[in-house]
């Protein structure tokens, strides 16, 4: 019963990885307000496209790994890759976007990465 739920997971975190990723590159604005911290008018998007290539690439590995190697190699990835929310709510936090942002989707994401990790490691 563990196996699915781990496994199933993770795969719909990687998916979501992918699908943010590809909407920072297909609405970069949009997506930046929907992260808690909306792009300046008059700037570039330069940043925005780093912030889905990096997204979207997360997510493609994770898919890769959920089909080519075990459950622990998934776990220490995910494990890992909780580092970006947990940072991205930094970033939110200092950037004048809202505790609720910040905490709410930032946050809450690396817990449920972590229980991921959890549940992969336990395998």
């Amino acid at each position: 019963m563990l196996t699915p739920v781990a496994y199933g997971l993770a795969i719909v975190l990687s998916l979501f990885c992918v699908f943010i990723g590809a909407r920072f590159l297909l609405a970069p604005r949009a997506s930046a307000a929907g992260y808690g911290v909306a792009a300046t008018p008059d700037g570039g998007t330069a940043y925005l496209t780093v912030k889905g290539l990096r997204d979207l690439s997360y997510g493609l590995l994770g898919l890769a790994l959920i089909a080519f190697t075990s459950a622990d190699a998934v776990a220490w990835y995910m494990l890992v890759v909780a580092l970006n929310p947990l940072g991205d709510t930094v970033v939110v936090l200092r950037n004048g976007g809202t505790r609720a942002v910040a905490f709410g989707v930032h946050f809450a994401t690396a817990v449920v990465i972590l229980v991921d990790a959890a549940l992969l490691f336990a395998l």
